[in-house]
């Protein structure tokens, strides 16, 4: 048995959607994590400060939580909506989605160069901006898509606003790894644990597995060695953003399925496997605890948790939860884990 005792983990990046759904996702949720930032993808998007105040008052109507807030940034996001979010004291971050990137993203940037006044604003409060990096290119490989966005967008959206501090979210790929290793302190990154367990191999064992299918996608082994070398590495770069991003399965099974992979249920039992497979479960607390909140510029949790491996009570995962009138299945259906956490 083996067991290890941290401090209260966040998650600075999980879907909870709206409506029903945040019966489900919210619990789950807030299980896992003491904190967590909400992503604001929803339709119509959060793009304001009130926006923001209504999204968060629904997410905590059966008690107050510990949200942190984004907005979602658009071609017409102005420098006073920006200083607006900011007053609230709980929008931090502001999200950009290239239009088309991925769900729910089709009111994203199109213009790089025009949310510059935005992105200024936001350097100057110290708020930041997390981003989807992929290129929306449909004649670039969905697999290289990460790796063309930071090497032809992101390099001069740093250039453009040297002093703003970026989030490059979910990260997938070694050039993406590489990419904030050689930036200044001023970038850092999300890593999600599906993309720490699993490679693009996963996707098509044994026939399709739509449960499987996020974006940024799976990719290779060798993207995905990179990854835990990152996160276990205890580099204050990176730290946990489980993209936990859940649809009822009827839009994941179908002919024209949904991305995104549903991980609240058991996530720090998932990175706990990541990190013990290194065989550096002493840096678990540095990536889940500590890293994001110093970036952040947010206090450490105070609660703790108590991580257990026993090999000889293993947890089983249910087929699937409760969610938005009908079911989401979850990573490892049916599957186990050795990993269980509980509150101290």
């Amino acid at each position: 048995m083996t067991t290890l005792e941290i401090t209260a983990p966040d998650d600075f990046h999980h879907h909870f959607r709206d409506g029903d759904a945040l019966q489900t996702t919210v619990e789950l949720a807030f299980k896992q994590f003491d904190r967590c930032l909400a992503m604001p993808n929803l339709v119509p998007p959060v793009v304001n400060a009130q926006d923001a105040r209504r999204y968060r008052e629904r997410m905590c109507k059966d008690g107050e939580r510990n949200l942190v807030m984004t907005l979602y940034l658009t071609d017409n996001t102005t420098p006073e909506m920006i200083q607006e979010a900011w007053d609230t004291g709980f929008v931090k971050a502001v999200k950009l989605y290239p239009a088309g990137a991925t769900t729910n993203s089709d009111f994203g940037i199109t213009n790089y160069t025009g949310c510059t006044p935005a992105l200024k604003k936001m350097a100057e409060l110290g708020m930041i901006l997390c981003v989807h990096g992929e290129s929306t290119d449909q004649t670039t490989d969905i697999f290289d898509r990460e790796t063309i966005f930071y090497k032809d967008i992101m390099v001069g959206l740093i250039k453009s606003v040297p002093g703003l501090k970026i989030v490059c979210e979910h990260i997938t790929t070694r050039d993406a790894v590489e990419f904030v290793k050689q930036s200044g302190p001023n970038v850092a990154a999300t890593i999600t644990a599906h993309h720490l367990l699993h490679n693009r191999n996963d996707i098509f064992k044994g026939g399709i597995r739509p449960h499987m299918y996020c974006l940024p996608v799976l990719k290779r082994e060798e993207d995905r060695k990179a990854l835990v070398e990152a996160a276990t590495s205890g580099s204050p770069k990176f730290f946990a953003g489980t993209d936990s991003a859940p649809h009822v399965v009827e839009r994941k099974e179908s002919s024209c399925g949904c991305a995104g992979v549903f991980t609240a249920h058991a996530a720090m039992s998932f990175y706990a496997e990541a990190f013990d497979g290194a065989g550096l479960l002493d840096n678990l607390e540095a990536f889940t605890s500590l890293n994001g909140a110093k970036f952040y510029n947010l206090p450490v949790n105070v609660k703790k948790v108590r991580l257990t491996k026993d090999e000889s009570a293993l947890k089983t995962i249910p087929e699937s939860y409760s969610f938005s009138g009908s079911k989401v299945i979850p990573l490892r259906a049916g599957g186990t884990t050795a990993w269980n956490m509980e509150w101290l």
